[in-house]
């Protein structure tokens, strides 16, 4: 068991012929000596060990903080794709409202068009009609007339036809 300082303070040596016994103190002297060897050893270990913790530490400090900044890029570029998508967006609603205006307006003014064709359409069957119970009429005027009452009243022999085709094919 490796000695404490009070031991180192409280040992009283045995005194001989010629003062301390010195095979004792040379004894107690080995002890120290390795004791001191082993404190020294275990502390050049441990400043080791805090050396390796310390550069660890710092490492894990540099990772750290390199992550931190990582996040806070991360953080940036999403706050950046979160804005240019909403611009994005905003653009392309500025367009579909253009293009949806540009198709009401198309629309609209189609069916304007449409709509002046059908009139166009309804005055000219009122011109057709107009015109075709006029042409309607007049036949009937024609079929009302005594003109065919003459024509019914004639009366040709078959046999006058013959002479009538003979001499036409002899001239």
């Amino acid at each position: 068991m490796p000695l404490t300082p009070l031991d180192i303070h409280n040992k009283e040596f045995n005194k001989g012929f010629r003062g301390y016994d010195e095979d004792e103190v040379n004894e107690f002297l080995d002890q120290v000596i390795k004791d001191y060897e082993l404190v020294l050893r275990e502390k050049k270990e441990l400043e080791e060990r805090l050396n390796d913790m310390k550069e660890r530490l710092g490492h894990f400090n540099n990772i750290e903080e390199t992550l931190n900044k990582s996040i806070v890029i991360a953080q940036e570029a999403g706050e950046e794709v979160k804005r240019h998508a909403q611009k994005e967006a905003k653009l392309i609603i500025k367009e579909a409202e253009k293009n949806a205006d540009r198709i009401v307006n198309e629309s609209l003014s189609k069916a304007r068009k449409i709509a002046i064709e059908i009139q166009d359409l309804k005055k000219q069957s009122k011109v057709f009609r107009t015109r075709f119970k006029m042409l309607i009429e007049a036949q009937l005027d024609m079929l009302n007339t005594d003109d065919w009452d003459h024509l019914l009243e004639y009366e040709i022999d078959a046999t006058e036809l013959k002479l009538h085709e003979e001499e036409d094919s002899l001239a």
